[in-house]
């Protein structure tokens, strides 16, 4: 019997004596250390809301445990209908994340295309996911009041995620508020599976980081390339300083104390690429009065400029051998899929197509 749902944390200390007293024979995968997985989707220039909410926690996770990242080209294809553009994506996804620090040593780093057992074990997903479920996913209802066209695979697309996650036997998945409740969707499509067929999966967990799970973007809401109001990690100096100095501030005249200081925008991003007496510094002033709005969006820039310094130069050398980031994601590939075969194969005993 697989072990559907375990503390990574205790699964390491956990004593085999116990475990082999259990009536039921264990499956060693329980057993395994901590698998993490995460993935990002190519449909633009990656920002400071990607950097923040998924890109430097996964970064930072690559020391405790088994470490899956994917680049998400097919979940792309549910908004991105350009080929040579999705290609690109990819390629610039791949650049940001290794010159932001994710160690191709230390992680498992690919393109999700190159391992199809992802769409099969979607297809059997599919089957026994009700439409209730999917109907109550927020986040479709969000995109098509956005403006984006309603297709199968929008609606659709959690059971893609549920598979992305469940194909790995992962522990735990780093996800950003807005994002828990796909992975609560893949918790309830894994949990209907094991009881239909057996248990078959491992029962994922969500971990969020509460401070910087949603990043502000330049008119307030929630950064997001669907929403136009991003500020990119990379690009010419000239037009991110200008989007940083459009940030939507109120009317308030300079000299009036500003007691709310810690909801403006310019010092929410300032706390996150900043040092915190900076940040601290500004929003005190702010709060007194006297400090300008421009003045303000200044230093953010300036902050936000020498943060990513070091990683625009790893990039810009990352940019001159293109053969070695294409290996990176062929070895990456060839590691995930060996997993991905024996998970995928595992469901197809289970449901009987073997």
């Amino acid at each position: 019997m697989l072990i559907r749902s375990l503390n990574p944390t205790m699964s390491a200390r956990l004593d085999l004596a116990l475990l082999w007293r259990c009536t039921a024979p264990v499956n060693l995968i329980a057993l395994a250390p901590m698998r993490i997985l995460s993935g990002i989707q190519p449909s633009g220039a990656l920002h400071l809301g990607n950097y923040f909410g998924m890109m430097r926690p996964a970064i930072d996770l690559q020391e405790q445990g088994e470490a899956y990242y994917f680049i998400a080209n097919y979940h792309s294809m549910t908004s991105l209908f350009d080929a040579n553009q999705r290609r690109k994506n990819v390629l610039d996804v791949a650049l940001d994340f290794i010159a932001c620090g994710l160690d191709p040593e230390r992680c498992v780093f690919f393109r999700q295309s190159d391992v199809p057992e992802h769409t099969e074990l979607t297809w059997m997903l599919t089957t026994l996911t009700p439409m209730g479920l999917l109907e109550r996913c927020h986040s479709y209802k969000d995109k098509v009041a956005k403006g984006l066209s309603p297709n199968h695979g929008l609606f659709a697309y959690p059971v893609l995620m549920a598979a992305d996650i469940l194909i790995y036997d992962s522990h735990v998945v780093p996800v950003g508020r807005d994002q828990k409740q796909h992975v609560e969707v893949t918790r309830d499509i894994a949990i209907k599976f094991n009881q239909t067929y057996g248990d078959t999966f491992v029962i994922p967990e969500p971990r969020i980081r509460e401070s910087t799970a949603l990043v502000a973007g330049t008119d307030g809401q929630k950064m997001s390339k669907s929403y136009g109001n991003t500020i990119e990690i990379f690009g010419p100096e000239k037009p991110l300083r200008k989007k940083i100095m459009s940030l939507v501030m109120d009317s308030r005249p300079m000299e009036e104390p500003k007691p709310d200081a810690d909801q403006n925008i310019a010092i929410q991003l300032l706390k996150l690429v900043g040092s915190t007496e900076h940040a601290q510094e500004c929003e005190d002033r702010l709060r007194a009065g006297g400090y300008g709005y421009g003045d303000l969006k200044k230093a953010l820039f300036e902050a936000y400029w020498s943060y990513f310094e070091p990683m625009r130069q790893r990039r810009e050398d990352l940019a001159k051998n293109l053969d070695h980031v294409e290996e990176v994601l062929r070895l990456g590939a060839e590691k995930a899929r060996s997993v991905a075969c024996a998970v995928n194969r595992r469901a197809r005993q289970a449901c009987g197509l073997e």
